[in-house]
């Protein structure tokens, strides 16, 4: 079981304060730093000073740290056109020698797109699918020919298809849990699929019906890393989750529910659990990105267990 961080810096994060948690993700060896892709803060958070851009972010830590991987969970498909996003996700590539991941998603928070003038089209998994295929098109397209394409909502004419990523392939993550479409669309594009929130048995029938659509589809289901992301609340006692989830607005019990709380033991017990389902990495979600000491306990009493 592989341990990644995940964080929400549009509830309020500075580029420091990310730079900070990423050196920690790799002084600590977890596998990888990713973040999400909001321009919105949600709940009864301020979100200041304000959103930071995920690819911008992730460029400048690619030049800031040498181990760990960097990616979204996920990309907005509605905030980039699809050859722009392959140029970005390219050179911050590059810019890392190779340790990016791209997860990309359809886009679902209206909200944000008002706020920033963004277009909220109601057709958003439709353009996801061809921003799938344009991307991942333009990658495999050979240095010195050309690439079309012709789709409902975006077109290309002789596109160069440049910049090229330095990995052969950039790995791609879908996730989601709707029950069709998401699957097959994993089963198409995907190098991993992603979970987001679910409990195991929730997680179980969507990896189901992942490996269902990829066999289908003519891939081995193992083909694809199967994974999840839950928030984490870890302390050396009770007290210690109890402030930490206090901390982030949240009851320890409703935490203990739906996502890795409690005292590593709990935690490395539960972890054990989405293995058993075919789980092989797990996003925490770190909401204080103060507390670095957070991280330092699940380093050395969680992941410490992990085989």
């Amino acid at each position: 079981m592989e341990l990644r961080i995940f964080t929400e810096p549009q509830q309020g994060a500075t580029y420091d304060t990310l730079l900070s948690v990423a050196k920690a993700t790799e002084d600590l060896g977890f596998g990888a730093f990713f973040r999400s892709d909001h321009y919105l803060h949600m709940g009864s958070v301020d979100g200041l000073p304000g959103p930071t851009d995920a690819w911008i972010t992730l460029a400048g830590l690619a030049r800031e740290t040498k181990r760990i991987r960097l990616g979204t969970l996920m990309t907005a498909a509605t905030f980039r056109l699809p050859g722009v996003l392959a140029i970005q996700v390219a050179q911050v590539d590059q810019m890392s020698g190779g340790r990016v991941e791209l997860g990309i998603g359809a886009g679902w928070f209206e909200e944000e797109h008002t706020a920033y003038g963004i277009p909220f089209p109601k057709e958003k998994f439709a353009r996801l699918e061809e921003q799938l295929a344009i991307i991942t098109g333009l990658w495999a397209t050979e240095v010195g020919r050309t690439f079309d394409y012709e789709g409902t909502h975006y077109q290309l004419s002789k596109s160069p298809a440049l910049p090229k990523p330095a990995q052969a392939k950039v790995p791609v993550l879908i996730g989601g849990s709707g029950a069709q479409r998401t699957p097959r669309l994993a089963a198409r594009y995907a190098d991993e699929f992603n979970m987001p929130f679910g409990s195991i048995e929730e997680s179980e029938r969507q990896f189901g019906r992942v490996r269902a659509a990829a066999e289908q589809a003519g891939r081995k289901a193992d083909e694809l890393v199967y994974s999840n992301a839950l928030v984490a609340c870890v302390g050396k006692n009770d007290a210690e989750v109890a402030r930490r989830a206090a901390a982030i607005g949240r009851e320890v019990e409703e935490l203990k529910t739906n996502g890795l709380a409690g005292t590593p033991d709990e935690v490395v017990d539960k972890m054990g659990r989405y293995a058993e389902i075919g789980s092989r990495r797990l996003y925490l979600q770190i909401l204080d990105l103060d507390d670095l000491d957070h991280l330092e306990l699940i380093s050395t009493a969680v992941q410490s267990q992990l085989g």
